[in-house]
C-alpha cells in the first residue's frame, strides 16, 4: 500500500492537500511509488484515475502528456471517431491551456468532449482515458483557473528534467507472464490478417504453436468478458495464425527484421521454453546463441514429456525451426554440460543463460520408497520412454525395459495397473498417456479435491482423462509401498484425509481419518508430486546462490545470478512452472543480456519495469460491472476427437476452431487496452 498526496484512483479519494507529510493517508492500492532503485516517481495516472506522490506535481502539465499519449495510440488505431477525433481534441486543449493560452469555454469543451468519448468509443482505451482527466478537471479547479485568468503556463511546462513514461496494457496482457500483445492477435483473426496476428503474439513469444495449444491460459483468469458472460477463449485464438503460417508454407513471420550479428556470443544451456525463447530474443537483437542440449532431440520436456495428443511433434518442431532459422543460433544436441565446460564457457561467452528446467522427479516421502523397486518409476523418465518413442521411434533404453519389466522396446502396459501420484500437468500427461498404454487400470491419487486439481491444470485435462478412464482418489496419499520377494511393487498402503476448517480463518489443514486406510494392488507407482532442478553442472567455486527449493536464485526481474554474466530462466530459476511462465523469463532475461553483453551492466527498459509495476497494481478488477457491451454471445467451442477415437492413440485431441467460430470468438474481445502513465 502506498502513502499518496492525493488518489481518486477506482473512486478512492484521498485529498492531503495542506497537510504535513506525516499526516498523509494511506492508498489502498499499490502504486509505484518508488520507480526504480535511483528514482522516485511524483505521480501515476491512468484508466481509473490520478494518483499524486508529490505535491510538486505539475498536474496540467501531467495531464497533457497522457492525453498527448493517447492521441498516439488513436491516430494509429483510428477504428471510431470518437476515440481519433477525441484523442486529437484531449491534446490539444490541455496543452493549450497548459501554455497559457487558454479559457473556460476550452474547460467546458474538454468535459463535453470527454463525456462523449466515454459513451460512444468502441474499445475500452476510448471509454477510460477521459476518466483521470476529468478528475483533475474537477479536483484542481484553482491551478487551472490560475492558468487561465492569468496566461501563464503551467509551472512545469518547459521543463525537459520530468520524464513521462506511458506503458499501454490490459487485464488479459496482464495476466499473461510473457505479457503477449492478445488484443491485437485478436485482431488479426477478426479482420483475416492472420499474419498480422501472429506477428503481434511473436513480439515476445516465440512459440506459438506450442502455446496455442498448452498453455494454462492465467490470461483468461484475467479476462474482463468473463464480468460480462464467459472469458474469450484466448488460447485457442493464438495458435491460429502460427497454423496458417504452417498450412501455407509462408516463410518466417517475425515480428520485426532481426538486428545484423554484433559479435557478441551467448552460451544457453537447455533447448527447452526457456532456452528457445531466450536464443530467440537474443539474436533478434543481433547476439549469437550457442544452444547445448543433453538430450538427443531439442526442446526440451515440452518434446520429451508433454504428449502428442496435446503437444503434436510437428507443430512444436515448426517453432523450434523458427528459433534455428536467426543467423548466429546453433544447436548442440547429446551434449551433457559439466562444470569444467561451464568454465570453460565463461572464458569463451559473453554471457551464459541457464534453461536447464526440472527434470528430477521427487519422492512421495512413503514408507519403503526406494528407486530401485521394479515398478517404481519417476514420471519424468516414464513420459521420457513413452514420449521418445512416439514421437521420434527411439526405443526404451535396455536399463530401464529391464527395470520396469518391459518385454518390448516400448511402452505396453496391457494388463498392468498404474497408480500415479500427483495433481498437475505432469501427472494428468502421465495417466493419460498410461491409458493409451493399454493399462488395465489407471488411478489417480491426489491429497486434495477435483475443484483444486482443476486449478491445477485445466477443465478441459481433468474431464478429458475422466472420459479415458482415469480414476481419481482425492483426500488420500500414500502410507506404504508393499513389494513381493522380488522386490517388484505388489501393493499400496493408503491414508485417507479430511478438510479440516481453520478456526482463525487460514487455510484449511488436511488431517488424516483413523481407520480408513486402504489398500491397492498395483504394478507401477509413478510419483508426479513436482521435480527438482539437477544443477551438478555448475562449479562449486562459483558458489550461486540457491533458493529454499534448490534453484538458482535471482532477483525475479534481470535473472542474473550472483555470479556476474551468468543468467536463469524458467523452471531451475523457480522451480517447475507452466510454459509461459518459462517463455516470459526468459524473453525478460534475454533483454538484459542484450544490453549486458555490450555494456557489462544489467538494468531494464521502461516498458519491463512498467509490467512489473501493473502486475503489482492489478489491471484486472473482478469485481467491474460491465456496461456497453451486448451479454450472453456463446464461447466458441473446438471439435475435439471422441473418447473412443483418442483413447487408443497418440492423435491431437484438440481439432482447434474453424475459421468461422475464430472470427465469431474474435468478435466477442472488447479490446480492454489501457494506458498508464508515471511521470518521474
Amino acid at each position: 500500500m502506498s502513502k499518496v498526496y492525493f488518489s481518486t484512483w477506482k473512486g478512492e479519494l484521498i485529498d492531503n492537500r495542506g497537510k504535513p507529510r506525516e499526516e498523509w493517508a494511506e492508498s489502498a492500492y499499490n502504486f509505484p511509488v518508488h520507480y526504480n532503485a535511483d528514482r522516485d516517481s511524483k505521480a501515476f495516472i491512468g484508466w481509473a484515475g490520478v494518483a499524486l506522490f508529490d505535491p510538486d506535481v505539475d498536474v496540467v502539465k501531467l495531464a497533457t502528456e497522457y492525453a498527448y499519449q493517447y492521441q498516439v495510440y488513436s491516430e494509429a488505431c483510428g477504428r471510431c471517431a470518437p476515440g481519433r477525433w477525441g484523442g486529437r481534441i484531449l491534446y490539444d486543449l490541455f496543452d493549450k491551456i497548459a501554455r497559457g493560452e487558454g479559457s473556460w469555454a476550452d474547460v467546458e469543451h474538454l468535459k463535453e468532449v470527454s463525456s462523449t468519448m466515454m459513451e460512444t468509443s468502441k474499445c475500452e482505451i476510448g471509454k477510460t482515458v477521459p476518466k483521470p482527466l476529468l478528475d483533475i478537471l474537477t479536483h484542481f479547479e484553482g491551478e487551472i483557473r490560475e492558468l487561465i485568468e492569468e496566461q501563464k503556463p503551467s509551472k512545469y511546462y518547459h521543463d525537459t528534467g520530468i520524464s513521462y513514461i506511458a506503458k499501454v496494457t490490459a487485464p488479459c496482457m496482464d495476466a499473461c507472464p510473457a505479457h503477449v500483445d492478445i488484443p491485437a492477435y485478436i485482431e488479426g483473426v477478426r479482420d483475416l490478417r492472420f499474419d498480422d496476428s501472429l506477428q503481434a503474439t511473436r513480439k515476445t513469444m516465440p512459440l506459438a504453436h506450442t502455446c496455442g495449444r498448452v498453455c494454462p491460459h492465467p490470461c483468461e483468469d484475467e479476462c474482463r468478458r468473463a464480468n460480462l458472460d464467459e472469458p474469450i477463449s484466448i488460447m485457442e485464438l493464438k495458435r491460429i495464425g502460427a497454423d496458417f503460417e504452417d498450412d501455407h508454407s509462408l516463410f518466417w513471420l517475425h515480428p520485426r527484421k532481426p538486428k545484423p550479428l554484433n559479435g557478441k556470443k551467448v552460451a544457453i544451456i537447455g533447448a527447452g521454453p526457456a532456452g528457445l525463447t531466450g536464443a530467440y530474443y537474443l539474436a533478434m537483437e543481433g547476439v549469437a546463441c550457442d544452444v547445448y542440449e543433453e538430450l538427443p532431440v531439442l526442446g526440451g520436456e515440452v518434446a520429451v514429456g508433454v504428449p502428442q495428443y496435446r503437444m503434436p511433434i510437428e507443430k512444436y518442431r515448426r517453432d523450434i525451426e523458427l528459433v534455428g532459422s536467426l543467423p548466429g543460433v546453433q544447436f548442440i544436441t547429446g551434449k551433457r554440460v559439466n562444470a569444467d565446460d561451464m568454465r570453460k564457457f565463461e572464458k569463451e561467452y559473453d554471457a551464459i543463460l541457464v534453461a536447464t528446467g526440472t527434470r528430477i522427479s521427487k519422492k512421495i516421502r512413503a514408507k519403503n520408497e526406494r528407486p530401485e523397486i521394479k515398478g517404481y518409476w519417476g514420471a519424468i523418465n516414464f513420459l521420457d520412454c513413452i514420449n521418445l518413442w512416439v514421437k521420434y521411434g527411439i526405443p526404451v533404453p535396455e536399463e530401464v525395459r529391464k527395470q520396469q519389466m518391459l518385454d518390448k522396446e516400448y511402452v505396453d502396459l496391457t494388463g498392468k495397473t498404474l497408480v500415479c501420484v500427483g495433481g498437475g500437468f505432469t501427472s494428468m500427461d502421465v495417466v493419460r498417456c498410461a491409458i493409451r498404454a493399454n493399462a488395465k487400470k489407471v488411478i489417480m491419487l491426489y491429497r486434495r479435491d477435483e475443484a483444486t486439481i482443476i486449478r491445477n491444470t485445466t477443465y478441459e485435462e481433468y474431464h478429458e482423462a475422466v472420459e479415458e478412464g482415469v480414476e481419481f482418489i482425492f483426500y488420500s496419499a500414500v502410507e506404504e509401498i508393499i513389494t513381493d520377494e522380488e522386490d517388484r511393487i505388489k501393493a499400496l498402503k493408503v491414508n485417507r484425509f479430511e478438510l479440516i476448517p481453520d478456526p482463525n480463518g487460514g487455510r484449511p489443514q488436511l488431517k488424516k481419518i483413523e481407520g480408513a486406510d486402504f489398500t491397492i494392488e498395483c504394478d507401477y507407482l509413478v510419483p508426479a508430486v513436482s521435480q527438482s532442478a539437477d544443477l551438478s553442472h555448475l562449479p562449486e567455486e562459483w558458489e550461486i546462490e540457491l533458493t529454499s527449493w534448490g534453484t538458482i536464485k535471482t532477483d525475479g526481474k534481470t535473472y542474473m545470478s550472483s555470479r556476474k554474466g551468468v543468467f536463469a530462466a524458467g523452471d531451475c530459476e523457480y522451480g517447475p512452472m507452466t510454459i509461459v511462465n518459462a517463455v516470459g523469463q526468459a524473453k525478460r532475461a534475454a533483454s538484459v543480456m542484450s544490453r549486458y553483453v555490450q555494456t557489462g551492466e544489467v538494468s531494464l527498459t521502461d516498458e519491463e519495469i512498467m509490467e512489473d509495476h501493473l502486475r503489482a497494481l492489478k489491471v484486472y478488477d473482478k469485481k467491474e460491472k460491465i456496461r456497453g457491451w451486448m451479454p450472453g454471445l456463446p464461447r466458441q467451442k473446438s471439435e475435439i476427437l471422441t473418447v473412443e477415437e483418442r483413447k487408443n492413440n497418440y492423435r491431437e485431441v484438440n481439432l482447434g476452431l474453424t475459421q468461422e467460430q475464430a472470427i465469431a470468438e474474435s468478435e466477442r474481445c472488447m479490446r480492454c487496452y489501457y494506458i498508464a502513465m508515471v511521470a518521474v
